[in-house]
Formats: C-alpha cells, structure tokens, sequence
C-alpha cells in the first residue's frame, strides 16, 4: 500500500518481513497505511489522520517492548494506541515486558483475524469520532458496544476501583473471568475479586496491589483466577493510579486472559522436556551439526549441540561450538558430501561408512533439521568398528578353515597315495615269494624290498602320531647331554639312502671340537633328517646339499642348504603349517605336508626356533634351525654321555613266552619271530583262553594285546597280576597307543613295559636277553 497524508495507521516492522495477511487484512478496512522501519520512528505525528500505531513483533520479539516505550517517548506519538503483534513460541519475547512499556494490546501470533480486524475498526472509529466531536450518546453507546467486542474477542477485561469508597466497577468479560454477578461488577467491593484468585497467588498479588497505592507506580502481576466455567485461568493484571477523578485514590486497568498461551508454553515446555530426556538418555550418539558451504561445496561442519553418548562413539569431547575440521583435522571429505546433500536436499540417509581418520566405522541416520534453505542436520550414529572387526575376524577365520579344510582334503587323498606306495612291493613281494619255489636268493631280495617299505610306512605312522601328540600337547621330551656331532651324523645316516638315491652331493660343515647339546637325540635327530629328506626331495639329480653347524653365543645354529625349486616369496610364511604342500607341483616330491610342521614343533618344545629362506623359484633354499646349548636347569655335561653307545645284545636262556592277541595273523607272526631266535612261544587270542593257557604253561613273560574284545589287555593284566603263581612274570603291553597317559594307564594295570606296534625284532630280543639275563641272575 502506498502511504498518503490521510493514513490511519502507522505499520512498524522490519522491511523484510512482509506480513501479507496483515496487509490483505488493512486493505479489507480500506484504510491506508505508512509503513516504517523500527530504526525510522519520527518525534512528530507523520499524518494529521493516523489513528493508531501496529507494531509487528513476529519476525523479532525481541526489541518490541523497547520500541514501544521510545513510541510513548516520542511527543509527536505519545497519545497514539499501541498495539503488538507478538512472535510465536519466541522465548526472547515477554508479554509482561511490552504491556509495561506502554502498549494497549499484545496480540500473540498468528491473531485471529476477526479479533485483529475488530481492534483496527474501534481504534480507527474512535479516532474518527473524537476528530469530529461525535458526542452523542448512540454514538457513545456504539462505540461501547464494539470496545466490548474488541474487548471480549481480545480477552481482555477492563475495571476501575474507587480505594476510598472500596467499589470496583468491572466490565462484563471481568465479570466472567471472575465469575461475579452483575451487581457486583457494576460496584461491589474488591474483596469479590480476591476471593476468586488462586490461595497460592493470593499474597504476591496483593502485596503488588498495596505497593502501587503506596507509591503511585504502576503494578504488573499474573496470577490464577477462578472463572464462570469452575477452572482456574492464567491472567495479566495492569494496574496504575488515575489522577483527576475526584476524592480518593482511584486505581485502573486491565486484565488479560493468557490461559490459551500458557497452555500452550506449558506444552511446548513439555515438549522440550521430554525431547531433552530422550536426547540424554539414549546410547545413540546424538548431534545437530550446521553444514558450512564454499559456494555450492560443503566443505565443513560446526557441532550446534552433542547428547552424553556422543563422546563415548566418537572419542570427541568439547565439540559443541568446534568444527569437525578443528577436532579432525583429516577427516574424511565424503562426510561432508553425504551430509551437505541432506541439507540441500532435505532427503534423509542410513548408511554405514568408515572415519579413517578417526579409526572407527559408523551407523548413521541424517536428516534436515527445519525446512528449505535451512543448514541444519540432525545426525544419530552408532560406533559398529568392534562389530566391522568381529565380522572381517569371521571372514578371516572363515577363509581359514576353507583354507584348512581344502588342505587337509588333499593331505588325506596325499596319504592314501603315500601309504599304496609301500603297500604295493609288499604285496607283490609276498606273490613273488609264494611263486618262487623257495627259492633263498628271490626270497631274501624280496624281503630286503618288504623290510625297507615297512620302514617307510612305520615313518609314515610315527609323523602322523607326533603330530597329535604335539597338537594336543602330549610329546614329552626326554634330553640328556649330547653333541651337536654325533645328532648330525645320526641324521645324515638316516637320509643318506635318499640323499644317495639321488646322486647328491652332500657337504657337512661341523666344528671339529665337539660341541655339547641338552636336547631330546631322537627328535633332534628326526628335526635334522626331516630338513635333509626335503632337501634331498625338492633338489633335482645330482645336486648339492649342504649341512652346517656352528656356535651362535648361547645356541647352536645348524641350518640345511640346496640349490632346489627354490619356494616362491608368497609362500614361505606358510611352508610350517601343517598339511602344507608347497613344492607339490613336482610329482617326485610327494610328502604328506607334516615334516616341516613337526619340525617347527619340535624345535619350539627345545626352546628353539626355525626359519626358512629363499631366492625364489629356481633358487635353491635354506633352512635354520636354532636350539639353546645349556636351558636353565640343565645339569652339567658329562663327557662319557658325548660318546656313541649302543644297546648290548645279550644272549641269555630260552624263555617261555606267551601271545595274547585277537588278531591271529598278528599274534602268530610274532610267536613264529620269537621262536626263530630260540624262544618257546605260544598263542591265545582272547583273554580267557589267555589265563587257562598262563595257568597250564606259567610262561615267563606274556606280550598282551589291549584293545581285545571280552576281557581286554587291561583286564587280563590285572587277572594275572591277582594270581601269585605268575608274580615273576614279566608282563609286556603290546598296541598301537603310545601316548603318556596310556602308558600310565597300563603300568597302573600291572603292566613292567609298554611297547607300540609295529615292534622292533631287535628291541624285543634285546629286552628277552635281559629278563632271561637277570631271571638266570636270581
């Protein structure tokens, strides 16, 4: 609208917040407006026909009330009706504040247009009635009835009290409020009005009421009053002394009815209770964060506002106020892609992304705090990097147990291969031998051909045993002083068949002066011929081996060198796993993958270590074994153990021997064995016929199968054990179990000693020598 000399109204409102309502709202008046801005107010009325002055405080509440008393400053404007437009929820606002600056009405928004368009009319008419002096009393009585109009629809009673005559003269909606009668309202004593409030506000009000009378200042108060409906209503009470009404003191002002805002505080209050619970108490990190641009390009973020848990998900504390760039300095720039497109776009996000520069992985929701145009995200966030771990943990195992699986799949198709191998020329030297006529040279040569495959699969057997026995802790080490001399030379005489087999050159670099090893000579001895058969295997015809030993300060290091297939670099952290098949390529290596791993194994147990090394494929190898001279605890070395000694085979007197197996192939090869070398065996294959043959025969030493069914080993050893008649037996379990524990299981059966299948011709005559040794002794 465009301001004239006759504008009625003075709009005051800051220039960018247009108020098209209220404009459509004036036009419908047909009045015409000037409208200024807050820092434009003149000391002069602008136009001779203004009526009254609109304040609209909705897009800033907070300078209205020191706006309002600069208008009842200004001279020019002073007598001019004030009326505000207040802001929404705007806790900056303050109705009370802007009532005692001086304006005649706050209208809290959005304002009812009836109400608004009503207020405008009366101020506007009574403008025009005073310029024109209409004093009539149809005029005056018109005027009254709209003022009631205005006054109802703006919930707004007005009353004036005569101290001195104690009458209080109320209008009808004080009447209401109050819930007095007529005849009260129109003069009846203030106390009506006290009875009404609330007993809780009863004494501040009052004391407010007296302060006024007593220093002629105005009075501003709010307190509950009960209404004509039985409820109690939330009101503003303004009050100040009137001069020039005759005798006395007399008092006026209004009441403001402000139930329906304070209702409305009160659940916007509640509202932002419960919302601060929530945002405190839940787990999830919680933030609004405010999207910082470079033109069109987010390029940061500032924390607006943090909950508890948001310092234990992200490990950040202090953020509020800070940039994610000032906490983080190199976080990840697709954060503040993700979240500038929430903003821009208001499309919220789930998604799961990694802060590498914070070293976590996060679950996160975004979505636009406000409407268009608005900056503002709210981010709630999970830290999942212990489950992203946990998964990527499971992934792995997962892979190795695929991994596991495969290789232990091909080392059980490698082990049945392995074990025809010598199957094979034992069953065929068995039918050479049956279609040989007896022939001595054929059957001599057969057996020589069935005595080294048997070899090899017992060698088979003992790695596959040791394995267990080293998986579930069970190998136990027997050490005794020995030298590093005499462990070498016993390997290079177990490997040497294979080493000469191949046509290898085969160079041993060991010190002269012997140097002394506590340690286990079986297993070492099994350490270094494992590492010399490998060699021997993965080295084509002719090459070259090389075995040293040397002193390296508290340990020895002996290492085996080749200039075989060499091991490719991505596969020498693995070639000590078991079942490991590296170098299976070539099909003259065979192998059942277990050697190195229990030469790993065995050197871990001796407090030692391996390595393996390599040039690459076509490079040859090298493997290092170090092992401690002298572990702690290790007594003294005594130089007649650094001597090479041997079992004494003694012959000694027949002896009656009795076999006790189920298997009768077993049980008979093994009395025919013992007979050939001029003992007197027999056979029983159950644990019956065992203690009627004991009883008839009484054999010096009985070699009792355990896993017999009936009575097995265990069983018949105590049986015999129970009758006195074999007291001076020796009593000898014979099976395929040979770890600790079952060892001490037969000796607690009665048993003197534990041998394990297959048994060694040579082991077994020389412990018979020895009882028949000392059975002759006694």
């Amino acid at each position: 609208m465009r301001a004239g000399n006759d504008a009625s109204i003075l709009l005051i409102a800051q220039q960018h917040a247009v108020n098209s309502a209220i404009d459509h709202l004036i036009s419908e008046l047909g009045e015409t407006v000037l409208r200024i801005g807050p820092s434009d107010v003149p000391d002069h009325r602008p136009t001779p026909a203004l009526a009254l002055i609109l304040v609209d405080a909705s897009a800033d509440g907070a300078g209205a009330a020191a706006l309002t008393r600069q208008l009842r400053a200004a001279s020019g404007l002073a007598a001019l009706p004030v009326m505000v437009l207040a802001p929404e929820n705007d806790p900056a606002f303050s109705v009370a504040e802007t009532y005692a600056a001086g304006a005649i009405d706050v209208l809290p928004c959005p304002v009812p247009s009836v109400a608004l368009k009503a207020k405008l009319r009366f101020f506007i008419d009574a403008h025009h009635t005073a310029a024109k002096q209409r004093h009539s009393e149809t005029d005056l009585r018109d005027t009254r009835a709209r003022l009631d109009i205005t006054l109802a629809a703006a919930e707004l009673a007005t009353w004036t009290w005569d101290v001195s005559a104690n009458r209080v003269t109320a209008d009808a909606a004080m009447a209401r409020l109050f819930n007095l009668s007529p005849e009260v309202a129109a003069g009846g004593p203030v106390q009506h009005y006290l009875n009404a409030l609330h007993p809780d506000d009863l004494a501040h009000t009052t004391a407010h009421i007296n302060a006024a009378l007593a220093s002629g200042e105005p009075y501003d108060v709010e307190y509950r009053v009960r209404g004509a409906d039985g409820q109690y209503h939330n009101v503003i009470a303004r009050g100040q002394i009137v001069p020039g009404m005759g005798a006395g003191q007399h008092l006026r002002g209004v009441v403001i009815d402000i139930t329906r805002q304070k209702r409305a505080e009160q659940q916007l209050g509640a509202s932002e209770e419960r919302y601060r619970t929530l945002f405190d108490s839940i787990d999830t990190g919680v933030c609004i964060i405010e999207m910082l641009f470079e033109g069109d390009s987010p390029v940061d973020y500032r924390f607006m506002e943090t909950n508890p848990a948001f310092v234990g998900h992200t490990g950040l504390t202090d953020a509020v106020g800070k940039t994610m760039l000032e906490m983080v300095p190199g976080h990840d720039r697709h954060w503040f892609s993700i979240y500038g497109q929430v903003a821009t776009s208001g499309t919220p996000v789930r998604f799961i992304n990694e802060a590498r520069a914070m070293r976590r992985w996060f679950d996160v929701y975004a979505t636009r705090v406000g409407g268009p145009g608005s900056r503002q995200v709210a981010v709630m966030f999970t830290d999942i990097s212990a489950r992203v771990a946990a998964d990527a943990e499971l992934r792995r195992l997962a892979a190795d147990l695929s991994e596991a699986d495969r290789r232990k799949t091909e080392f059980l198709a490698t082990l049945a291969h392995e074990l025809r191998n010598p199957l094979a020329p034992i069953r065929s030297g068995l039918q050479v031998m049956r279609r040989s006529g007896g022939d001595a040279a054929v059957a001599a040569r057969m057996q020589d051909i069935m005595d080294r495959q048997l070899g090899h699969m017992v060698a088979l057997v003992d790695d596959l045993l040791d394995v267990a026995r080293i998986t579930r802790g069970r190998i136990d080490l027997k050490p005794e002083w020995t030298s590093v001399q005499q462990l070498v030379a016993g390997a290079i005489e177990t490997s040497r068949p294979l080493i000469d087999g191949k046509a290898h050159h085969l160079q041993v670099l060991v010190p002269e002066q012997p140097l002394a090893l506590y340690a286990d000579p079986t297993r070492i001895r099994q350490i270094l011929s494992n590492l010399l058969n490998n060699a021997a295997k993965y080295t084509a015809q002719g090459g070259r081996i090389t075995l040293a030993a040397r002193q390296a300060g508290a340990d020895v290091l002996i290492s085996v060198t080749d200039n075989g297939i060499g091991i490719a670099p991505d596969d020498l952290a693995g070639v000590f796993d078991l079942f490991s098949q590296i170098g299976r390529a070539d099909p003259q290596c065979g192998g059942l993958g277990i050697g190195l791993s229990l030469v790993r194994s065995l050197a871990e147990q001796h407090g030692g270590s391996v390595a393996a090394a390599s040039g690459g494929l076509g490079q040859g190898s090298v493997f290092s074994v170090r092992l401690p001279l002298a572990p702690p605890g290790a007594a003294p070395p005594l130089p007649d153990h650094l001597k090479e000694t041997g079992p004494a085979m003694a012959n000694g007197a027949p002896l009656r021997i009795l076999v006790v197996d189920d298997n009768v192939d077993a049980a008979s090869t093994l009395a025919e064995l013992l007979t050939l070398i001029g003992h007197a065996a027999e056979v029983a294959n159950d644990g019956a016929g065992a203690l009627a043959l004991a009883a008839a025969r009484r054999p010096q030493v009985m070699f009792l199968d355990i896993g017999m069914p009936g009575m097995d080993g265990f069983e018949l050893a105590r049986a015999l054990r129970a009758d006195d008649r074999h007291d001076d037996a020796l009593l000898v379990a014979l099976t395929g179990w040979g770890s600790s524990a079952d060892r001490e299981r037969t000796r607690a059966a009665g048993f003197d000693l534990h041998l394990t299948k297959p048994v060694d011709l040579a082991s077994v005559a020389d412990l018979l020598s020895n009882h028949a040794r000392r059975h002759d002794t006694a």
